[in-house]
């Protein structure tokens, strides 16, 4: 009898931990999603002194729940966890003690409170940020780190300062665990050089020693514990592979993992993010760069529209208004549809404020003139790119609720000249799976993508609607330019 035949399929465990719950992603090699979990974190405490705390204690076990509700649903004897890797938001961190238990509240990606620090980060290393092409901005990690020194009284000497990942890392293999350099990245290390910026812990009095040491994502951080392996249902001896932060892992999920691959995410804002082989840095701030698994380089930037623009429909209301735009063809007015104060990305204005010129004959024409002006938008990012000397190949991957509007899609694809290639999954928990999937289902990231995220649909652009949409994005451009905010052609 061939022993064989009833081998376990073996599986890979994709963990994020977001802001309000952990979700967890089981998939097989070929990317079919045969199991998910999903557990409830705590609300962050805000409030308008720019305080951003979590309860980092809850963490594991909203983890090992998630995994729990997870590797319960695996058929059964059917498929065995061979990998787990963890993702989570940028820039949130804890204070912990030797053995990984947190000192105190988690400062949340969001948290304010060390915008000074951070401006002094940001003149102490200037000659490093500039070769990285980055700007220490006011909610980046790297203050929150100084400020956590500023109270070193209220911590032993042997704190460590962990990343979310670090924390469940430690908890699913019971020994310590490096960062990954995605995560690390906004905490001030150095991709490029390959170490923590020491001239800038000297400027702030950190301590050297709190920050961990520091791989790149993929790498195996060790195996599933027997402790953990009970709480969560995973093997014992199941590897634990690093992660990398959200946005990353919702790029990779997509497919676009190699060179010259970009994938635009249309959610509640515009991001585009993509595969270089060299660092390219971008003068105006507007785009820079995480350090790819294999070395490379991941260019993105964030818009501050998107599908914001149509924040006040509800689903039936959009539906009929998309029928209705579609029927209508392109809009004769042209839209501009942010809907706050200043834009980063494509081009960084402070002042930007929306507009639209013309007057929409009706509701319909008003929506297809939003729709088109974040795909116009959407162009002046791949062009932005394109001026940096960046190439961009077809198709260009797509994501984000907003691609789930065929119309929206069409429009986007006829206003770049570019196919667009939706994918169902393109969700963070997917993109630590396959990381997971790097080394052990699949020699590598790129044929773990090219394996796992096959599935998909392309929509190619409309020839007929192609004239009257480059005339409206002259018109948005050259709007742009008459306000300031756009460099003369």
């Amino acid at each position: 009898m061939d022993s064989s035949a009833s081998a376990p399929a073996p599986v890979v465990a994709g963990i994020d931990v977001a802001t309000a719950a952990v979700r967890v992603v089981c998939a097989d090699a070929h990317g079919t999603v045969l199991a998910e979990g999903r557990a409830a974190l705590p609300r962050p405490a805000r409030d308008t002194g720019g305080r951003s705390e979590q309860d980092a204690t809850r963490w594991w076990p909203a983890t090992a729940e998630a995994l729990r509700q997870a590797t319960a649903a695996l058929p059964a004897r059917g498929a065995e966890v061979r990998a787990v890797a963890v993702c989570a938001t940028s820039g949130t961190l804890v204070l912990t003690d030797t053995d990984g238990t947190p000192l105190g509240p988690a400062l949340m990606y969001d948290d304010r409170r060390a915008a000074d620090l951070n401006a002094r980060a940001q003149q102490a290393g200037a000659d490093r940020w500039r070769t990285l092409g980055l700007t220490v901005g006011p909610t980046a990690a790297l203050g929150r780190v100084a400020w956590y020194a500023r109270h070193a009284d209220r911590y032993p000497g042997a704190a460590r300062i962990a990343h979310t990942p670090e924390v469940i890392g430690r908890a699913l293999t019971g020994t310590p665990v490096a960062a990954d350099w995605s995560h690390a990245l906004k905490t001030g290390y150095d991709p490029l050089a390959g170490r923590w910026p020491d001239e800038v812990w000297e400027a702030l009095d950190v301590p050297a020693h709190w920050l961990p040491p520091v791989q790149a994502p993929g790498t195996p951080a060790g195996t599933v514990c027997a402790e953990a392996a009970a709480a969560t249902g995973l093997p014992a001896g199941c590897e634990v592979r690093l992660g990398m932060t959200d946005g990353c892992a919702g790029q990779i999920a997509t497919g676009a993992v190699a060179p010259g691959q970009f994938v635009g995410v249309l959610g509640t804002t515009y991001v585009l993010k993509g595969v270089t082989r060299e660092l390219v840095t971008d003068p105006s701030g507007a785009l820079y760069s995480h350090r790819h698994p294999d070395g490379w380089w991941l260019p993105g930037g964030a818009s501050n529209t998107g599908g914001e623009a149509l924040a006040t429909l509800d689903g039936a209301r959009l539906a009929a208004l998309d029928e209705a735009a579609a029927a209508r063809g392109p809009a004769r007015c042209v839209s501009y549809p942010l809907r706050r104060e200043g834009e980063r990305f494509p081009f960084v204005a402070g002042a930007a404020r929306g507009f639209t010129l013309g007057t929409p004959a009706d509701d319909a024409e008003r929506h297809r003139a939003d729709l088109e002006g974040v795909a116009f938008l959407e162009r002046l990012a791949l062009e932005r790119v394109a001026a940096l000397g960046v190439p961009v190949s077809a198709p260009l991957h797509a994501a984000g609720g907003g691609s789930r509007s065929a119309l929206w899609t069409r429009i986007r694809a006829t206003a770049l000249g570019l196919p667009l290639h939706v994918v169902p999954r393109a969700e963070t928990a997917f993109g630590a799976a396959l990381l997971a999937a790097t080394g052990t289902l699949h020699p590598s990231l790129e044929e773990a993508a090219r394996a796992m995220t096959a599935q998909g649909s392309t929509v190619e652009p409309v020839p007929g609607e192609k004239a009257a949409l480059d005339d409206s994005y002259g018109r948005f451009t050259e709007a742009l330019r008459e306000r300031g905010w756009l460099p003369a052609a």
